[in-house]
């Protein structure tokens, strides 16, 4: 026999049904169509859906992946695979039927470069009833403002546009206090508090430094010869 007579092409086969299983998948199932006892083509058709998990495994993260490959197994078998399985066979009302629409939101939104995130933070602290959450929640408006224009905008932002903004926006009802996110400044503050701490006890602590106390002095003689008493 030759070598041309035994090549098959894409063009010869019958549709691949699903491609995520490879068509060596598609000839077992075409196989079990073949078996005429009912048992043991149930037996066959699990083994093949446990081929298939294996070859496909990103389908277990799906919920309930074992009814999606009994599914799936059905619509390689074209609908006609008559087995025990454990889950209902699709219909080809329920394979072909198309998802429904999904609505597309209707809400404007006024400052498109903040986002809508800006108009919920907003919302959020115009209704907030105490005075010291409220300045919170603007600070954290004008700082989530800035990071904004510093996406889009290359020059620097001053604190007089932010608040300038924020009360067109809020219609005078949020007043944003020029000097950035004022939590921010704080932790910055305790950073650099921490570190010069720990920049003087390593001035004045001892170890192996040349103001501190104990450990090796390069200065001092060392005599080996010198019995420890």
């Amino acid at each position: 026999m030759s070598i041309q007579n035994t090549m098959e092409y894409n063009t010869t086969r019958n549709h691949l049904l699903m491609s995520e299983y490879g068509r060596n998948v598609q000839k077992m199932v075409a196989q079990l169509l073949t078996i005429e006892d009912r048992d043991k083509r149930t037996a066959y058709a699990e083994m093949v859906v446990e081929l298939m998990g294996t070859l496909n495994p990103s389908i277990k993260t799906i919920e309930d992946y074992k009814h999606k490959l009994w599914d799936h197994l059905h619509i390689i078998a074209d609908l006609k695979l008559d087995v025990d399985s454990p889950y209902p066979a699709p219909t080809l009302e329920q394979i072909t039927r198309k998802p429904d629409p999904l609505p597309y939101p209707q809400s404007k939104v006024r400052s498109r470069h903040f986002g809508k995130n800006l108009a919920a933070l907003i919302d959020t602290a115009i209704n907030e009833k105490d005075d010291e959450k409220r300045q919170s929640l603007t600070q954290l408006i004008g700082y989530y403002m800035k990071l904004a224009y510093i996406n889009w905008h290359r020059e620097p932002v001053h604190d007089d546009m932010i608040r300038n903004e924020l009360s067109v926006l809020t219609e005078g009802k949020l007043k944003y206090e020029p000097g950035g996110y004022k939590v921010y400044f704080d932790n910055r503050q305790n950073y650099n508090n921490n570190n010069n701490k720990g920049r003087n006890n390593r001035k004045g602590g001892g170890g192996n430094n040349r103001n501190g106390g104990g450990g090796y002095n390069k200065g001092r003689k060392y005599n080996k010869h010198r019995n420890n008493k």
